[in-house]
């Protein structure tokens, strides 16, 4: 990659400035030893959320609550985020951060445990945007439930979809880069997903279920 094309890049990861709020929260990530998504992921995921009218969104990986703020604030004002996590530290953190973002309580819904034990007793159909940064062995198990969670038109994103760029070398051929080249496939390839591959930090892979 030239030194012209890192430069823009990291331009514009950092085009949207992030406020008070969002910087505590990152802080805090950093102090867990957590790896928040980027200011160019948060200003996407707000994008997506804020274009798709989202009112109902669900995030696989609460952390400090980085990116359920960005969420949140593309979220309609009477919309609920639904943030499962399996650590319950991490969630009183995350709720603290939105505290001080200004969100009430009633914005948010905190469920700790397994995703996998989670997805399967929420409503089908009944979101608008599934956000998954959670344990990149399961991503293709989140993307079976994201499409049974989604209403059609809804869309399902996944952070760290170049695996600090290993899922885009084939001589890595560790399980997670594997599991990621396989979801790349896999959404690439279905005829019910429209799918779009962002090259923001270490890649935010999107797609719109079918309507």
């Amino acid at each position: 990659m030239t030194g012209n094309r890192q430069a823009s890049w990291a331009f514009a990861d950092a085009f949207v400035a992030e406020d008070d709020a969002l910087i505590r929260a990152r802080a805090r990530s950093h102090r867990a030893g957590l790896r928040p998504v980027s200011p160019g992921t948060g200003a996407a995921l707000r994008l997506l959320a804020a274009a798709g009218d989202a009112k109902s969104v669900v995030e696989i990986g609460t952390g400090t609550g980085v990116s359920g703020i960005h969420l949140m604030r593309g979220m309609r004002g009477d919309g609920v985020l639904t943030t499962v996590d399996t650590e319950p530290d991490r969630q009183q953190l995350a709720r603290e951060a939105y505290r001080e973002a200004g969100f009430a309580g009633n914005r948010s819904r905190f469920i700790c445990g397994p995703a996998l034990d989670v997805l399967p007793r929420l409503t089908d159909g009944g979101y608008d945007l599934v956000f998954c940064d959670a344990d990149r062995l399961e991503y293709l198990d989140y993307l079976d439930a994201s499409l049974r969670l989604l209403r059609p038109g809804g869309l399902v994103c996944f952070e760290g979809a170049f695996g600090r760029g290993r899922a885009l070398d084939a001589a890595h051929q560790d399980a997670e880069s594997q599991h990621l080249r396989e979801l790349l496939r896999e959404v690439r390839d279905s005829p019910h997903l429209a799918p779009v591959l962002l090259p923001t930090d270490d890649g935010l892979l999107c797609a719109v279920r079918g309507k």
